[in-house]
C-alpha cells in the first residue's frame, strides 16, 4: 500500500525527545526495535498519571500496529518479542514483573513473571520500577487505557485534537459523554467560541454547552450581532473557566 501523503489543514504531531535523535536513533539497527520504541513513545504521550507503563497487550492488541510487524500472526508475535527484548537490552525500556493488583484478587492465568510491565528509562520510570520492587506501589488490574492507530475515529476527537490539545483516555471518555448529551452542531460551535476567545479548555466548552442546555440556545438565523453574542462567553458566569 502506498502512502497517500499528509492531508491539508491541521494535523496532529507527536513530540519526541531530542535525545532520541541524537543518541538513541543512531544506535538502533533493528527495524522491530525501532517500531516498538516509536510506538511506545506515541502511546505514553497519550496516557495520564505519574507512572505510565505498557504491557505486551498494549502492543499486540493494536491490530493496525501489528499488521506492520509481519505477514503472519506468528511472524508478528516473534517480531514484537524481538523488538521489546532489544529495547530492554539497550536500556530504552525497563521491564519489571509486578505482583497481582491485591491480595484479595484472584491469581492471573499466567505467572506475573510472564506478564511484565514496561516503563521508559526516565526518572519517572525508574521510580516506578523501584516502587514495585520495594512493594510500595503496584498497578491496577488490566492494562492501562491504550490508544490505537485505527483510522476510524469520531469527528469530535479530531475536532478536539485540532483545536484544543492532545487526546488522552480520560478526555476521550469525556468527549464520548458529551457526544451522547449534546448535538454535534452545539459542540462544534462551542469549540469555535473557545478558539475565537482563546480559551482552549474543555471545562470552558462544557460550561457553554451546559448553559445552552439549561437556558436554551435560541438559535436564530437573523441574529444581527453574532460577535457580541459570542463575546459574552468570556464574561460573568464563564469567567472562572477563562483563567489559565
Amino acid at each position: 500500500m502506498k502512502f497517500k501523503g499528509f492531508p491539508s489543514g491541521k494535523v496532529r504531531f507527536t513530540s519526541l525527545p531530542t535525545l532520541f535523535f541524537s543518541e538513541l536513533l543512531p544506535q538502533i539497527k533493528n527495524i522491530h526495535e525501532l517500531k516498538v520504541t516509536l510506538y511506545a513513545l506515541w502511546q505514553v504521550t497519550r496516557m495520564e498519571g505519574s507512572f505510565r507503563y505498557l504491557r505486551e497487550i498494549n502492543f499486540s492488541g493494536d491490530t493496525r500496529f501489528m499488521k506492520g510487524m509481519g505477514g503472519t500472526p506468528r511472524e508478528r508475535t516473534l517480531a514484537l518479542g524481538e523488538g521489546l527484548a532489544l529495547a530492554v537490552e539497550r536500556g530504552t525500556l525497563l521491564r519489571v514483573s509486578a505482583p497481582p493488583p491485591s491480595e484479595a484478587s484472584p491469581p492471573p492465568p499466567s505467572p506475573p513473571g510472564k506478564r511484565p510491565l514496561y516503563f521508559f528509562n526516565s526518572p519517572q520510570g525508574r521510580a516506578a520500577v523501584k516502587a514495585i520492587q520495594e512493594g510500595t506501589w503496584r498497578p491496577g488490574s488490566g492494562p492501562p487505557p491504550s490508544p490505537n492507530l485505527s483510522l476510524e475515529r469520531p469527528n469530535i476527537f479530531q475536532l478536539y485534537e485540532s483545536n484544543i490539545g492532545p487526546l488522552t483516555p480520560l478526555i476521550a471518555d469525556t468527549l464520548r459523554d458529551a457526544e451522547d448529551t449534546y448535538p454535534e452542531t452545539w459542540i462544534q460551535e462551542a469549540v469555535e467560541i473557545a478558539v475565537e476567545n482563546n480559551v482552549r479548555k474543555w471545562r470552558y466548552i462544557e460550561a457553554i454547552l451546559r448553559s445552552w442546555k439549561e437556558e436554551g440556545r435560541h438559535e436564530r438565523k437573523d441574529r444581527r450581532h453574532p460577535e457580541r453574542d459570542r463575546q459574552k462567553y468570556i464574561d460573568d458566569e464563564f469567567f472562572e473557566y477563562t483563567e489559565h
